[in-house]
């Protein structure tokens, strides 16, 4: 799935939607102390109260919300003919129209989810199945075609993760008895706000289903659940974007020898994205940095003495795999702030890649010092700074 198959699912989670139906809902309760299910519960989504309905509208948008590789990851399963089997299990749990099997394969999921594992606080799993229609294509204004009589229809499995909270003592005001009281609420609250981990599936790429992915989602940035990939979704490993930054400015350490300039630098970032802009804007499809790909890039930033063998054999040490790929997307810093920090220990300084190129390192009687090319008067604290001497470097 790419941000736009997401995004598009992830706006459907509304009340009153038809281009969205929920048909069941399963909460399973599971106590911290000995992870086992404490109470299990299952009802029509329609049944619920309408409060609640919105509360779990938010909360699973919650769960498709987040940045690819960073909070949400396509994992592919592993291979295997196991009966237990996750991607088996939500398979005959989505082609099943019994409430009661629907349910037996959620508690098989939930028991995998509890087996080894010790929580912090108790958890709540929540269970949705239901069809999220998609429009075929766009009728214009002029035809009496509506959108919505031509729809995609794919059915799915979301699953959200929530711990629970402490209700928090507070003074409150009775209104009948006319006096001040203590809060006396024992209840946990469950953090539906806050996810702490969850899955959609299958994915879905424009409008086909693609059941051998499962859409995950971590509880924080950058620190996927690697045991619950793998143990309870069965899942291959995963890299996320961090993990790809990483690997790439390694791998150009290894070929350049560790240093470049603001300009080198600028440029490498420039290159690749431009590759996103224009793959982005043919197909939607992130493209990725091979050994081939890192060569051209290096060679096109201005990069000297590079070609494949070096490229390759810094790819096999860093990652041990000449194939390896990285996506674009991950290595380089967002255009669209100020994303690349400079640090120093005079000062603290935040600029955007495509202004990587006015600042320099020179060498002034010989003392380091950054230099940064401005177009215009420099303000600090509501003072002009006077011009000093001009320097040549």
């Amino acid at each position: 799935m790419n941000k736009k198959d997401i995004a598009a699912i992830r706006k459907q989670f509304k009340l009153d939607n038809d281009l969205l139906t929920l048909t069941n809902i399963y909460n399973v309760y599971i106590r911290k102390e000995s992870s086992e299910i404490y109470h299990e519960e299952s009802q029509p989504f329609s049944m619920l109260e309408r409060e609640h309905q919105d509360l779990f509208m938010t909360n699973f948008k919650k769960v498709l919300t987040g940045r690819l590789d960073v909070k949400l990851f396509e994992v592919k399963f592993q291979h295997s003919e196991a009966e237990d089997h996750t991607q088996l299990i939500l398979n005959e749990a989505l082609k099943t129209t019994d409430v009661e099997e629907w349910k037996e394969h959620m508690m098989n999921i939930a028991l995998k989810m509890v087996e080894d594992v010790q929580y912090e606080k108790d958890l709540v799993i929540t269970f949705i199945r239901g069809e999220y229609f998609k429009p075929t294509k766009r009728h214009s204004e002029e035809t009496e075609v509506n959108e919505r009589d031509e729809v995609y229809t794919h059915p799915f499995i979301l699953c959200s993760m929530n711990q629970t909270e402490p209700p928090k003592k507070s003074l409150v005001f009775d209104y009948i008895e006319k006096e001040f009281k203590s809060n006396m609420m024992i209840d946990p609250i469950i953090n539906l706000a806050t996810p702490i981990g969850g899955f959609l599936f299958p994915c879905f790429t424009d409008h086909a289903a693609d059941v051998n992915h499962i859409l995950y989602t971590a509880g924080k940035p950058n620190k996927p659940d690697v045991d619950f990939i793998e143990t309870v979704l069965n899942g291959e490993e995963i890299m996320t974007a961090q993990d790809d930054k990483a690997v790439f400015e390694e791998i150009v350490k290894e070929v350049i020898g560790g240093e470049l300039d603001t300009p080198t630098l600028s440029n490498v970032y420039e290159e690749i994205h431009q590759m996103l802009d224009d793959e982005e804007a043919e197909e939607e499809v992130t493209p990725t940095l091979d050994s081939k790909a890192v060569e051209h890039v290096l060679k096109m930033s201005g990069v000297q003495d590079i070609d494949a063998e070096k490229v390759e054999m810094a790819f096999h040490k860093i990652v041990d795999d000449e194939k390896y790929e990285m996506k674009a997307s991950n290595v380089v810093p967002n255009y669209n702030t100020k994303s690349i920090k400079i640090n120093t220990k005079v000062a603290n300084i935040t600029i955007s890649p495509q202004d990587l190129k006015y600042v320099r390192q020179i060498n002034l009687n010989g003392k380091r010092c950054l230099v940064i090319e401005v177009e215009e008067d420099t303000m600090i604290e509501g003072f002009k700074l006077i011009q000093e001497e001009t320097l040549r470097y």
